[in-house]
């Protein structure tokens, strides 16, 4: 699930990425803002929303990524916005304005 923040003053906006689910995973963020390299944007756990949680900072675009779950490479099921990919399957895409 992604949600976003106007920074005041600034052409950046902070985007929070969520991913439901139980402690104890590993869960990180892969896309075109890092490189698709998960080991960059790890998420964390937050007990109180009962999901793993990632802020990032991003300039006007559009973002493609998927989520990272204990090594496996999937769709954001909250977000209802994506594209295919080169591969075959679908990568989620954020849009921020």
């Amino acid at each position: 699930m992604v949600t976003l923040e106007k920074i005041k003053g600034k052409k950046m906006t902070e985007v929070t990425f969520s991913h439901p689910g139980a402690p104890g995973h590993n869960v990180s963020l892969a896309g075109v803002f890092n490189d698709w390299d998960p080991a960059r944007t790890p998420m964390l756990y937050c007990d109180e929303k009962k999901s793993y949680i990632c802020i990032l900072t991003l300039s006007s675009g559009e973002y493609e990524y998927k989520l990272v779950v204990d090594g496996q490479w999937m769709l954001d099921e909250g977000n209802p916005n994506f594209v295919s990919n080169d591969f075959g399957t679908l990568n989620s895409i954020v849009v921020v304005k």
